[in-house]
C-alpha cells in the first residue's frame, strides 16, 4: 500500500503497518467511527476491525450486546479504498435522527426520490420499504408542493419517481408533467416494469410527458432468483418491459439485488442481456442486498464490494477487471463504485473509473448533469450497436457512436443498521422527501430495526 497511516474520524485512525502485522491472526483497529444498535437504533461508537484478513464493522450496545458485519475482504484494500475521503469534522446534532438535512451533512443533494404510493403490484422478500398493501397516496396538490419545496432549496436536482411501485399510479404522466412545468429536466422512473411490459401504449405516454429513463428492478433470469428477490419468477416481464423501452426509445437501467445463493451466479448473464440490448440498455446498478424494511434474514446473504467485483471479473470472463472499478468523489468512497465501457463487436474497452466524471462527480451540482447525460438515449437509437453504419469523419456522428456503444457499470452499497456509518450517511447525496417535506438521506429514511422498526418511514 501507498501509505499505511491513514487519518480518519477526529483524527482517530491509529497508525497501523499492514505490511508487519500477520493479517490471519491479528485483530488491529483500522478507523473509528459512529453507528446505532440494529435492536434499538439508538447511536453508538463502532469501529473498523480487521481480522482473520477482512475488515468487520463491529459495535456494542450496553443493553443488546455485541454486534459485527463484514464490510471489506482486505484491509490493505479497505484502507486504500477509503483513504480517498477527506478528514471528517467533528459530529453535530443528532445524526441519524435529526436528519431532514441537518447541520452535519457534508454534501448537497443531487437525486431527490419522491415516493407517489406505498401500493405494489408484488410482494418482494426484500423490500426495503415493506411495500404493499392498502394505503392512501399523496394527492396531487402535496406533490405539487414538494416540487416547490425543491425549487426553493435550488431546484434542478434529478427526481427519481419511486415508491412502492409509482406505475400503480394512473396520474404518473401527470406527475411527469406538472414537474417539467416546475422547471425540472431529469425523470428517472424506479420500476419493476410490470405495468410497461403489460400495457400497449403505457410507456409511450411516459414518454411524452417528460420520462427521461426507466431504472428498472432487474435480478437475472432463473426461477430461483426470481422466488428468492421477488416472490416469483418475473424474467419474461423483465426482458418484455426493455423491448417496449426500446420501441419508445426510453433509455433503461438495469438494477440487480445482488444475494448471495440467489442470483450472484447471474451477474455474467445480466452484463451480456445489457450488451445485447444497448444502446437502450444505458447501464447495470448493482445493489448488494441489504437488512431494510421487509428483509431481514441474517448477514449470510451479504455480498461485499470485493466480492462482487470477483464475481464480476469471473463471470465476464475477464473482460471487466476488479481493479477497474473505482469510486467517485461525490459520494463516501465506501457507498459505491464506477466504471464506463465502451463495448462494440464483442470487445469491452474501458474508458473511466470512478474519480471526476463518474454517474455522480465531484459535486451534486455536477451530479445532476452527468446522471441525465449517462443514463438517457442520445439519438433515436437502434437495439444493437452493429446495425448501425458511422461516417466518423463526422465529429458529431463520431460522438453519437461512441454514446450509442457505452455501458456504465456502477454499484451502490446501502447501509442498514448493521453497516450504518454516520460518516459515510452524512456524504449522501440521494435525498428523499419525507412525509414532513423534508429531505433525509435515503439510508437514514430507510433505516429499520431488527423487528421493523423504521427510523424515519412512515406508512
Amino acid at each position: 500500500m501507498e501509505n499505511d497511516s491513514v487519518s480518519g474520524l477526529r483524527g482517530k485512525y491509529m497508525k497501523v503497518n499492514l505490511k508487519k502485522a500477520n493479517l490471519q491472526t491479528s485483530t488491529i483497529l483500522l478507523g473509528e467511527t459512529r453507528s446505532v444498535c440494529p435492536v434499538c437504533l439508538d447511536r453508538i461508537d463502532a469501529q473498523y476491525m480487521a481480522r482473520g484478513g477482512r475488515v468487520f464493522l463491529e459495535k456494542t450496545c450496553p443493553n443488546h450486546g455485541h454486534f459485527s458485519v463484514a464490510v471489506w475482504d482486505s484491509p490493505s484494500g479497505f484502507l486504500k479504498w477509503k483513504k480517498r475521503v477527506e478528514d471528517e469534522p467533528e459530529f453535530a446534532g443528532n445524526c441519524p435522527n435529526d436528519c431532514g438535512l441537518c447541520e452535519s451533512h457534508l454534501q448537497t443533494t443531487c437525486c431527490v426520490l419522491l415516493e407517489l404510493t406505498a401500493r405494489c403490484n408484488l410482494n418482494c422478500p426484500t423490500c426495503f420499504a415493506s411495500s404493499g398493501g392498502e394505503s392512501s397516496d399523496p394527492g396531487i396538490d402535496e406533490i405539487s408542493g414538494w416540487y416547490d419545496m425543491l425549487v426553493e432549496k435550488g431546484g434542478g436536482f434529478n427526481i427519481q419517481l419511486s415508491g412502492g411501485e409509482p406505475t400503480m399510479r394512473d396520474d404518473l404522466p401527470e406527475i411527469i408533467q406538472l414537474g417539467r412545468e416546475k422547471g425540472f429536466t431529469f425523470f428517472q422512473l424506479n420500476t419493476n416494469g410490470l405495468r410497461i411490459a403489460s400495457e400497449d401504449g403505457y410507456i409511450e405516454k411516459l414518454a411524452q410527458a417528460g420520462l427521461s429513463t426507466v431504472f428498472l428492478q432487474f435480478d437475472g433470469f432463473s426461477e430461483k432468483s426470481g422466488i428468492a428477490l421477488r416472490g416469483r419468477n418475473v424474467a419474461a416481464e423483465k426482458r418484455r418491459a426493455v423491448e417496449r423501452c426500446a420501441a419508445a426509445n426510453v433509455g433503461v437501467v438495469l438494477v440487480p439485488t445482488v444475494m448471495r445463493g440467489a442470483n450472484d451466479d447471474e451477474l455474467g448473464e445480466i452484463l451480456r442481456f445489457a450488451v445485447d440490448n444497448m444502446p437502450i440498455v444505458r447501464g447495470v446498478h448493482f445493489q448488494p442486498i441489504s437488512l431494510f424494511g421487509r428483509y431481514s434474514a441474517g448477514s449470510d446473504a451479504r455480498i461485499t464490494l470485493p466480492e462482487l467485483f470477483r464475481l464480476i471479473e469471473e463471470q465476464s470472463g475477464g473482460d471487466l477487471k476488479a481493479s477497474d472499478f473505482l469510486p467517485s468523489n461525490a459520494e463516501h468512497p465506501l457507498c459505491g463504485f464506477h466504471a464506463d465501457y465502451r463495448v462494440k463487436d464483442g470487445e469491452w474497452k474501458l474508458l473511466k473509473s470512478g474519480g471526476d466524471d463518474c454517474c455522480c462527480g465531484v459535486s451534486s451540482d455536477t451530479a445532476r448533469t452527468v446522471v441525465a447525460r449517462k443514463w438517457t438515449v442520445p439519438v433515436k437509437a437502434v437495439t444493437t450497436p452493429k446495425a448501425r453504419i458511422y461516417d466518423t469523419s463526422s465529429l458529431d456522428q463520431f460522438l453519437e457512436e461512441l454514446r450509442n456503444t457505452t455501458l456504465a457499470i456502477s454499484g451502490m452499497a446501502f447501509q442498514d443498521a448493521y453497516a450504518l456509518d454516520l460518516n459515510r450517511l452524512r456524504r449522501c447525496y440521494i435525498h428523499i422527501v419525507s412525509k414532513e417535506g423534508s429531505l433525509v438521506p435515503f439510508c437514514s429514511y430507510n433505516l429499520t430495526s431488527d423487528s421493523g422498526k423504521a427510523l424515519h418511514r412512515r406508512k
